[in-house]
């Protein structure tokens, strides 16, 4: 936690709450559900939940935005942002529904009323565009990208053009090579924001809409 706060010391009370609720809340879980790997549940600020928030680095969301965290897995990184944005809109969607009741139970322990979640698949969402498609840890970024597109909004809202956030890691040129020449990228190292060795090699990935 003592990361997260360096990192937003504008966070409410109860906003700090929340976040310390996390680590008992995904222990007691994880004992029903395996939504994070069980050796790592001791580094889940580190590793998961300050891994999620490195976004507030890149981007401030307006009030009112939409984000669709694509393939959420254990609540990641939706959870952690639909902490510190109240005012932002988020859907949590996976195609694992025993994870997706986990993260069901999880916002209505905390009482987030900013976060929905669904076992649906991308293309089975009907009716609702979004300003931001987020992931972390999902599909090559050539499949998100064909996955996401349809689902964003024409009118912008933000001070960065809809798009798409990827949490990557490892061997980037590869994963950028999928792109197509003609996209709108940035790539943001998070060494950049933490000396932890743990970030060396940790990257996300904007898209543009």
């Amino acid at each position: 936690m003592e990361k997260i706060l360096q990192l937003l010391p504008q966070l409410s009370q109860q906003q700090v709450e929340q976040l310390e609720a996390l680590k008992d809340l995904y222990t007691r879980m994880n004992e029903k559900v395996n939504v994070i790997s069980r050796k790592d549940i001791d580094n889940i600020y580190d590793h998961h939940v300050l891994h999620s928030l490195f976004i507030n680095n890149i981007i401030s969301f307006t009030n009112g935005t939409d984000i669709l965290d694509l393939g959420t897995g254990g609540g990641f990184p939706g959870i952690p942002m639909a902490i510190i944005y109240p005012d932002v809109r988020f859907l949590l969607v996976d195609g694992r529904g025993k994870k997706i009741m986990v993260v069901q139970e999880i916002i209505e322990e905390l009482g987030l009323k900013n976060v929905t979640a669904k076992h649906i698949r991308a293309e089975e969402i009907k009716n609702r565009k979004f300003d931001y498609v987020v992931c972390r840890a999902v599909a090559s970024i050539d499949k998100l990208i064909s996955w996401s597109r349809p689902l964003l909004k024409n009118k912008q809202n933000n001070a960065i053009p809809n798009g798409i956030f990827a949490w990557k890691g490892g061997n980037v040129k590869k994963e950028l090579e999928l792109i197509p020449r003609h996209e709108y990228t940035e790539t943001y190292p998070l060494k950049e924001y933490s000396n932890y060795e743990y970030y060396q090699e940790k990257y996300i990935l904007y898209i543009q809409g």
